[in-house]
């Protein structure tokens, strides 16, 4: 099993691309060890000293370290997802509380057109580009023209999120969705 790794925007964060679907469908995002219950990979990575966030895509892990240099941590986190992937164990077994805590999204009923276009915005043209960075970026709300959004993976705590979110998000809805006044994070 060869497995690449690939910079992000993040310089604490790392994607790691192992060449197989890691998440069939949805995510999986653990920002301490407390929220890897139910992911034997997650608890696996958590285990290693220095990993601070892991995020699970399609077909990648985005690891966030907080001490330590990568050229200490990635040999152990290679070897880790190396494990993993051999031992057959599921990636997730059940939900657990990082992908329950996803569900509740907010809007007046009046927006639901206005909410139905910036979805899909976000779903064709937002998460594509920011999946290929090792993050992601889903819908969570909208009230009074401002789009609540909630970054996951890489772009969590990412030092360019901001820009993102201000410069290319925002200008993107307010393009082809007037409506939109501001983008924030949740």
């Amino acid at each position: 099993m060869f497995i690449q790794t690939e910079a992000t925007p993040n310089p604490a964060t790392l994607k790691f691309l192992p060449g197989r679907v890691v998440m069939e469908r949805g995510t999986f995002d653990a920002r301490a060890a407390e929220g890897a219950e139910g992911s034997p990979l997650a608890q696996r990575l958590f285990a290693i000293p220095g990993v601070a966030g892991v995020f699970f895509g399609y077909d990648f892990v985005t690891i966030t370290k907080g001490e330590g240099e990568w050229q200490h941590l990635k040999p152990a986190i290679l070897g880790a997802i190396m494990e993993h992937f051999m031992s057959g164990q599921p990636v997730v077994a059940d939900a657990g509380p990082a992908e329950a805590a996803e569900g509740e999204e907010f809007f007046e009923e009046a927006d639901a057109d206005t909410v139905a276009t910036i979805k899909d915005l976000i779903e064709t043209r937002v998460r594509p580009a920011v999946a290929g960075d090792g993050g992601d970026i889903t819908f969570r709300g909208y009230r009074d023209g401002i789009v609540y959004l909630a970054m996951k993976g890489a772009c969590a705590g990412c030092p360019s999120s901001t820009a993102t979110l201000k410069h290319g998000i925002q200008n993107l809805l307010r393009h082809f969705v007037p409506e939109v006044q501001e983008v924030q994070q949740m």
